[in-house]
């Protein structure tokens, strides 16, 4: 099968796999952005030794695909696209911008997931499955790539990383833990996944760079 940079950068380097995530607004927190430049972070990201970038497309978090298109061609890391994905056209629109990977959320697309995650590959987009609950690990089966989102979507203010260690022994592919990861001491999830995926605790840092070297470096 093609090997797509998204997966090769879940490898891990030496140092811990960490996705950087550009998040514009919080439904929790607000504006993220504050009047930076989402290129300013990025850079900030890539210079802390991120491994691959992660964007929220989402209108109600204030993204957008001209954002997303400017940042896949300001990096050569590989980039997420974030979205409540439901129709396959959006596959066509990361496609046509160059991301190298797409989250599909197997509660939202159910029985329709495999197909979204064939048409990825398709499209030589790495889909990244998101799982929340045993019930969603069926439809994550065809996947390389599987994110437990430690959040409800449903429900934000449920946000509990035990998910992670309750989901990771049941996956059998490589593993992402999202949402609630906070501090290095939060870092105890990468004994059980490949990579982490952080987006307000980075957005809120002061000094983003310096923050962010943190989680890169800490010893787990």
């Amino acid at each position: 099968m093609v090997q797509f940079g998204f997966i090769d950068a879940m490898r891990g380097k030496g140092r811990n796999t960490v996705i950087g995530e550009i998040k514009a607004f919080s439904p929790a927190k607000g504006d993220l952005l504050r009047g930076r430049d989402p290129l300013d972070i990025l850079k900030a990201y890539e210079r802390a030794g991120c491994s691959a970038i992660s964007y929220i497309t989402a209108s109600s978090f204030r993204g957008s695909l001209e954002t997303l298109r400017l940042i896949r061609k300001a990096t050569d890391l590989p980039v997420l696209r974030k979205d409540f994905v439901k129709e396959k056209k959006e596959i066509e629109k990361t496609a046509e911008i160059d991301a190298d990977a797409l989250l599909l959320i197997a509660r939202i697309l159910g029985e329709n997931t495999r197909e979204f995650v064939d048409l990825c590959f398709e499209h030589e987009i790495e889909p990244v499955v998101e799982v929340f609950s045993e019930e969603d690990l069926s439809h994550a089966e065809s996947a390389r790539i599987v994110l437990i989102n430690n959040r409800d979507i449903f429900n934000p203010s449920d946000v509990d990383l035990s998910r992670t260690f309750r989901l990771a022994p049941k996956i059998g592919a490589m593993k992402i833990s999202g949402s609630g990861i906070r501090s290095v001491e939060d870092l105890r999830v990468l004994k059980v996944v490949n990579a982490v995926l952080i987006g307000t605790s980075f957005m809120l840092a002061e000094k983003t760079e310096e923050f962010v070297r943190k989680f890169v470096e800490a010893r787990v």
